[in-house]
């Protein structure tokens, strides 16, 4: 553990910044000696519960002793002076909570959180964020779902500041988006097949456990789909009493056949793929536009998968707009966003006599389940692969 350190280039989820149970639990170090942690994340779904952004400012406030702000001591450098508008002294007093925060030249002081006590020192007004290195087989989150309802935690292995190639192994904000819209939407999956691409550490998927039948949960890479099996594993409180399927299976978009190494214990039977075909409805895609490549590649894909499906088909998938500086255009820009708009432009405008696309952003007016910022950047998007009457279907993926 002490030689493991993240690389400079690394990315950080803003979901671990805001961790949902105060604490992250550390488990293990996984194949690629990043530190996997166990988390859980309560699905706010009775309304008596408190509002979500409520709820992460006071889970932000017991992860550390609370000092006291500028607007506070402003405040009461007012509530002073007006106690006695025309005193002299509580003039002066206002003045000074003012020039106390300032600088020797003037500059606005940003006030620090206290630093933790010395070691040997008891203090109870701090819950100490360190991770905890836990064996593998046991209940770690049994003290804090006590007192609450099990079927409304989801538990999930995950790891935090991995390097591009690994984000899939994070929890995103895109996830949780399209989570909430499953948890207001279940009349809409009930019953149904569904197809996530890119599903990482497999939480919408297990959302989707919710309503509906069969979720084939894909992705790519060994150690990524081993920890999205045991996710699943971890959240039969929630697949078990809907009699929901969740299938982890690889998925490379890169890719014109199905997996079907008998070597490969996350391949596709034949009998699998022909169900896939024959009774998909939905296909998810959360956080996933990222890499124009990967971009280019998610399409074809899709329109692949969608020219091979018996029924027509409805996708969801959510998308959070960063946007960077760049020396090319010398300007902040959001390149991966542009990418995805264009190739989803050539996407409506293909036409090949068996498939007709349409499109339609999602109002993000639906209740939020999940303790996360819904920031302006998320999108969430419906795009609908229509079958034409008449068409014949193509038999394997290749075609």
């Amino acid at each position: 553990m002490d030689e493991t350190v993240f690389r400079s280039d690394t990315v950080l989820s803003d979901i671990h910044l805001h961790t949902a149970n105060r604490r992250h639990f550390m488990v293990r170090l996984n194949a690629v000696g990043q530190p996997v942690f166990l988390s859980q994340f309560k699905l706010l779904l009775d309304e008596s519960q408190r509002d979500p952004q409520k709820e992460e400012r006071g889970q932000n406030a017991s992860l550390g002793c609370r000092s006291r702000s500028e607007e506070e001591l402003i405040a009461e450098g007012r509530a002073g002076a007006e106690d006695s508008p025309d005193s002299p002294e509580n003039k002066g007093d206002l003045c000074r909570g003012f020039e106390a925060l300032l600088d020797e030249d003037g500059d606005l002081q940003v006030v620090r959180k206290a630093p933790l006590p010395p070691a040997g020192d008891e203090d109870q007004t701090r819950t100490k964020a360190c991770p905890i290195i836990l064996t593998k087989n046991g209940d770690v989150l049994e003290e804090e779902e006590h007192g609450s309802n099990g079927c409304n935690v989801v538990k999930i292995e995950h790891t935090m500041a991995t390097p591009l190639e690994d984000v899939g192994k994070q929890v995103w904000r895109g996830a949780f988006l399209l989570a909430d819209y499953i948890l207001s939407k279940q009349d809409l999956f009930r019953g149904c097949t569904v197809l996530e691409l890119g599903g990482g550490i497999g939480f919408v998927s297990i959302i989707m456990a919710k309503a509906a039948k069969t979720i084939y949960c894909t992705d790519v890479g060994e150690d990524l789909l081993s920890m999205c099996e045991r996710n699943v594993a971890l959240n039969k409180h929630i697949t078990e009493p809907t009699g929901s399927e969740i299938r982890v299976k690889k998925l490379d978009w890169q890719q014109d056949d199905f997996c079907t190494d008998p070597e490969d214990c996350f391949s596709w039977s034949e009998k699998e793929i022909a169900e896939l075909h024959d009774l998909t409805t939905v296909i998810l895609a959360a956080d996933v536009f990222y890499d124009d490549d990967l971009t280019d590649a998610f399409f074809k894909m899709l329109s692949r998968i969608t020219s091979n499906l018996r029924n027509s088909c409805t996708i969801y998938f959510s998308i959070e707009k960063r946007f960077n500086f760049t020396l090319r255009q010398m300007d902040v820009v959001c390149e991966a966003y542009s990418h995805f708009q264009s190739t989803l432009d050539e996407l409506l405008k293909t036409s090949n006599g068996e498939m007709r696309f349409s499109v339609q952003p999602v109002e993000l007016s639906f209740p939020q389940h999940i303790v996360y910022e819904r920031v302006p950047q998320l999108e969430l998007w419906k795009l609908r692969a229509q079958k034409i009457s008449g068409g014949s279907r193509p038999q394997t993926p290749r075609d």
